[in-house]
């Protein structure tokens, strides 16, 4: 499991979990600005509890290319439904933590794989679609020692079609508690959530849709 500390990695954990797979946790350093997903990726894999959480570091910001990375400002208030291309698009990056979750994989002896990406709230990200997700699975199949040798390798992308909304109600519904996840791309230097980015936005509005009241939130003083 690909398992970044966000809302939709510990969303479609819990519902690889429901279906009885064991959990292996993949979390992955790749320079990100908003490092401190790190942190809630291994409180959210403490509540999943998983069999092993493996960290690994790989740098991609030294390529550029990305806000996300460093490489520009992260876009504000802005509608996160624009269907262009967004700065915070990573170079490439769900094709190598796949590629590294599929080295794991085939070390353990297991054949499925769990990305949390989601192509309906969002769908400006190339390698989040549906289709992208069936030709990681053909190249598994290709390049691989247990791929040749027949065994059939399955990316599972639980949340593919769900809205944000869909999303926060299965993950209730589960039990999850989203106060343990983190979702900017820009937090304050005390990680608090800027409330401003495309991600914090989905993530607002997801909860509005739900009725419920984000966790991760800090208490309004007013109250």
């Amino acid at each position: 499991m690909l398992l970044s500390g966000g809302l939709d990695s510990y969303t479609a954990a819990a519902v690889a979990r429901a279906q009885g797979f064991t959990l292996f946790a993949l979390t992955v350093h790749y320079g990100q600005r908003h490092a401190c997903e790190l942190d809630a990726a291994r409180r959210v894999a403490r509540a999943l509890g998983v069999a092993r959480h493996l960290e690994c570091e790989v740098d991609l910001a030294a390529l550029g290319g990305s806000a996300l990375t460093g490489d520009g400002e992260v876009p504000t208030d802005r509608s996160p439904d624009r269907a262009e291309i967004p700065p915070t698009y990573v170079p490439a990056r769900n094709t190598v933590l796949l590629a590294m979750a599929l080295g794991w994989a085939e070390v353990l002896g297991a054949t499925d794989l769990f990305i949390g990406v989601n192509a309906l709230d969002y769908s400006g990200y190339p390698d989040c679609r549906p289709e992208y997700i069936t030709a990681f699975e053909q190249l598994a199949a290709l390049a691989t020692k247990a791929g040749v040798e027949g065994a059939r390798f399955r990316v599972h992308a639980p949340l593919i079609h769900w809205s944000k909304a869909e999303i926060i109600t299965r993950g209730l519904e589960l039990g999850l508690d989203y106060g343990l996840t983190h979702s900017c791309y820009a937090p304050t230097s005390d990680g608090r959530p800027c409330g401003r980015c495309d991600s914090c936005q989905l993530r607002a509005r997801g909860f509005a849709e739900t009725g419920v009241v984000d966790p991760a939130l800090p208490a309004d003083p007013a109250r």
